[in-house]
């Protein structure tokens, strides 16, 4: 069951509820992948919303991320503390920059396997109980936590594809989820105590809505 309380508004802690994100996962996947699929090879050579990233780079990324969490999951279910990235962050740039420059059809079938195969271990550890609960695979979250940062990553990066998808366009659910965690971030990110200031003048009905803000990488 979860422990959502309404989709706008209410409290909502996907981490904590791993069956509800990997439905949620699943159907973002499915928006995903039905979005590429009419992708040609010109397209995925333009330059994604990333700095420095094409389509091509953005696709590969999301599918090494799925075989990155289904790794964890696949550890969890035999009781093993699996890291995401075996060779770390060097290894994931590898990966993507090597797979970027594929062709849009190699693109789109290698997305599509890897986002299967997370799937069916999504299935696989709901049937298990959600395993892993206490296994953080060297990452701040335990492996019950994936499907939530899964998806995560698919909404953020469809939008950073820019190919008709936007923040309009993110469920409620995904929403009242991560923004009270990137608020959080704001105080930190602010790069200057006038900047802090104009935004508290701002929440507190005091100030305008600050413009020119300069937020450091989340």
């Amino acid at each position: 069951m979860s422990t959502a309380r309404g989709p706008v508004g209410g409290t909502v802690d996907l981490e904590a509820d791993p069956g509800r994100a990997a439905e949620l996962c699943t159907r973002a996947q499915a928006r995903l992948l039905a979005a590429v699929e009419v992708l040609a090879d010109a397209d995925v050579r333009r330059a994604s919303r990333l700095p420095g990233w094409s389509i091509g780079h953005v696709l590969t990324h999301l599918a090494r991320n799925a075989d990155a969490h289904a790794r964890r999951l696949a550890g969890a279910l035999d009781g093993q503390d699996v890291a995401k990235y075996p060779g770390g962050a060097a290894q994931r740039a590898r990966d993507i920059e090597d797979g970027a420059g594929r062709s849009a059809a190699e693109l789109v079938q290698d997305l599509a396997v890897s986002q299967q195969r997370l799937e069916q271990l999504f299935t696989a550890c709901a049937a298990a109980g959600w395993p892993g609960r206490r296994l953080l695979g060297g990452a701040h979250y335990p492996a019950t936590g994936c499907p939530a940062h899964r998806l995560r990553e698919v909404e953020v990066h469809h939008v950073d594809l820019d190919i008709g998808y936007g923040p309009a366009d993110w469920p409620a659910e995904f929403v009242a989820w991560e923004l009270p965690g990137l608020l959080a971030s704001v105080p930190d990110r602010l790069r200057s105590r006038e900047d802090r200031a104009a935004v508290l003048a701002w929440l507190t009905g005091r100030g305008a809505s600050p413009t020119g803000l300069r937020l450091d990488p989340w």
